[in-house]
């Protein structure tokens, strides 16, 4: 049974932290570094050129050792090796978990079920390689003969989420002559609004459903295919329209030629797929080499999280950092802040991987828990969301934990934009961390001349508590290596949380029940109602939409 024995709330393990917690809890993080000097090195890891300082944290050594302690009672490096080594660690669909497998860059054996699967990943790569050079290039074009210069992915949740964010962060290494593009949501203002833009004789559609029946993937697909049909007959399907898909049947049926459909395994989870054919946009983006590159980063970072010990592994201090908040201090917010216009869309791709794998409510046990599990994250790219959450980061009544996100060298070196960047990155962490007591309000004031009744009617609004936690990821810049590293660094640092929550972070059953409703009220939406089976304020909310279509 891979789930723990016991609760793990129940553990002394966990009662020495909850109890230790409470004495942290008073502690102050700015007179903790006035008291030690070398607080900055002794919190911080580095790896290749990603460095993680996790100092401006409220913790000491103490409570690193019963964080720690905790990782061990969950039997942590015994997890960690089954998933490495292809266990169906994902108990309530039976699966293996191996995305790592997927950029296992020494492509040394993986078993499942007794078969080595690195043959199949291999396989499957070299196709991605062939088919994106192949468009790249111009060789494989569209039904008209002419060159695919605008590539879009259809697909949702982890067959959009992860390759858009890539595909948005890479951007610097695109190839300048193509446009990429995405549609997922059901409404139909975001498929009309790609087809707005397109030539049909030279767009290329990548349909990415493992089942090839998700019905926002497939509706969008079939608009596609109607509206290039519509342009250049049905024939010209198979020119323009591949899949990443296992159901071949369907794919053939859609018109897709089933070579080109590239196949991903059902030990990849959705939201860990960007390293499969899902990918495959990203490859034809910035280049097989670079898709190469970030596979490279992401195998670095698999083997420090397999090779490193805890105290020194960058997912696991990660994980146990936000343990600490969520079930120690009562934390149900942590925010995301990368300071690079490139990575304004990784706050979104994280959402999912934390809040899909971790928001469950049920143990591995079968028991409904009692602690608390997935916290909300949210974000944005710094500076913009200087100007908008961040007043709650400085002054709201609770604090958020925050993880700010910067490279050190700018692909844009315009002017003295990035030296600005840095400087406000630095110091928003370090406002957090110090605060502003009344007393130095007070003084700041008074410097300005202001009178006595000003200074004491402003200087509790000028007051900035402090003691606000945050890690700071610094590496040299944004490519793909980098990106890998950082995306599998916080891949592991959820499965980290899940298994010391004792939860299964693979499955994601809370997708399922909306769906199923839907299904039910389109039939009414279209035609006779039903209230007999529904509330009274759903039966209300499909009569005032029926009447406001007529």
């Amino acid at each position: 049974m891979f789930g723990l024995s016991g609760d793990i709330n129940k553990s002394r393990a966990w009662h020495k932290l909850a109890k230790y917690a409470r004495k942290m809890q008073k502690v102050n993080m700015a007179e903790m570094f006035a008291k030690d000097k070398n607080r900055a090195s002794r919190f911080a890891i580095s790896l290749d050129n990603m460095y993680l300082d996790y100092s401006k944290n409220i913790i000491d050594s103490k409570a690193m050792l019963y964080l720690l302690a905790l990782a061990d009672k969950a039997g942590l490096k015994e997890k960690i090796m089954q998933m490495f080594e292809g266990d169906k660690i994902n108990l309530t669909e039976n699966r293996a978990v191996l995305h790592i497998a997927l950029r296992n860059r020494d492509n040394h054996p993986i078993y499942v079920d007794g078969t080595d699967v690195m043959p199949e990943v291999n396989r499957v790569l070299a196709k991605i390689k062939d088919f994106s050079e192949r468009v790249r290039l111009g060789t494989f074009t569209g039904h008209t003969g002419k060159k695919l210069t605008n590539i879009v992915n259809i697909g949702i949740g982890g067959s959009d989420l992860g390759p858009k964010m890539a595909v948005e962060a890479l951007k610097r290494y695109h190839r300048k002559d193509m446009n990429f593009y995405f549609i997922s949501n059901i409404d139909g203002t975001a498929c009309a609004e790609v087809l707005d833009k397109l030539d049909p004789e030279t767009t290329l559609f990548i349909v990415c459903s493992k089942t090839f029946t998700t019905i926002e993937t497939l509706t969008n697909a079939k608009t596609c295919r109607k509206w290039l049909i519509d342009a250049l007959g049905e024939p010209a399907v198979a020119k323009h329209f591949v899949a990443v898909s296992t159901n071949a049947a369907e794919v053939e049926k859609f018109g897709i030629n089933v070579e080109n459909m590239f196949e991903f395994w059902d030990f990849v989870g959705g939201r860990y797929s960007m390293w499969s054919a899902i990918g495959l946009i990203i490859a034809i983006a910035v280049g097989y080499d670079n898709f190469e590159k970030m596979l490279d980063g992401a195998y670095a970072m698999d083997m420090h999280f397999k090779n490193t010990e805890f105290a020194s592994n960058m997912p696991v201090i990660l994980a146990l950092l936000s343990i600490w908040y969520v079930d120690f201090f009562g934390i149900r917010n942590q925010v995301i802040v990368p300071y690079d216009q490139y990575l304004n869309l990784l706050p979104a791709y994280l959402q999912q991987l934390v809040m899909e794998s971790n928001g469950k409510s049920v143990d591995l046990n079968n028991n409904f828990i009692s602690y608390a599990t997935s916290p909300v994250i949210f974000g944005g790219a710094g500076t913009d969301v200087q100007h908008s959450f961040f007043q709650l980061l400085h002054q709201g009544t609770s604090f958020v934990p925050c993880d700010f996100i910067v490279p050190a060298i700018s692909h844009n070196e315009i002017g003295n934009h990035h030296e600005i960047l840095l400087a406000n990155i630095l110091a928003q962490s370090e406002a957090l961390m110090k605060g502003k007591t009344t007393a130095e309000a007070a003084e700041e004031l008074k410097a300005k001349g202001m009178s006595a009744s000003k200074i004491t009617s402003l200087k509790k609004f000028k007051t900035f508590k402090g003691n606000r936690p945050s890690n700071t990821i610094v590496f040299k810049k944004i490519d793909a290596y980098a990106l890998g590293e950082l995306i599998a660094l916080y891949e592991h640092k959820t499965f980290v949380e899940g298994v010391i929550w004792n939860i299964n972070s693979f499955d994601q059953m809370g997708v399922e029940l909306g769906k199923q409703l839907a299904l039910k009220i389109m039939p009414e939406l279209q035609g006779e109602a039903n209230p007999a089976a529904h509330d009274s304020s759903t039966n209300a909310l499909i009569s005032l939409i029926k009447s406001l279509r007529k």
